[in-house]
């Protein structure tokens, strides 16, 4: 099972695990969406589980839960790029939408 295997890095929004033959990004925004299908990630060319989001309108988003990587075709450094992206990303959203009240 996903909940139990061993985190290898993790950060606010990220967790990368050690899924034997593979390491897996799970995004933490994501956590409790159920997965609809599981396929190709079109920008990082790896499996990856995929789930629906609706924004105010109504309209479906998809965007992916976790990424799949082959150990034999990547190496933690290159899933911590990722994972840093990702983590870059979700703070300066969250810091255009909730700023500090310093002033």
């Amino acid at each position: 099972m996903l909940l139990d295997l061993p985190v290898l890095e993790k950060g606010n929004f990220y967790f990368i695990k050690d899924g034997g033959s593979q390491f897996i990004l799970e995004d933490k925004t994501k956590r409790g969406l159920t997965i609809k299908e599981t396929s190709i990630d079109e920008k990082l060319n790896v499996k990856a589980d995929k789930g629906m989001i609706h924004d105010m309108d109504g309209i479906g988003h998809w965007v992916v839960i976790r990424w799949y990587f082959s150990k034999d075709s990547h190496d933690l450094s290159e899933i911590l790029e990722h994972a840093q992206a990702m983590e870059k990303k979700y703070t300066e959203l969250r810091e255009l939408t909730c700023p500090d009240d310093d002033g």
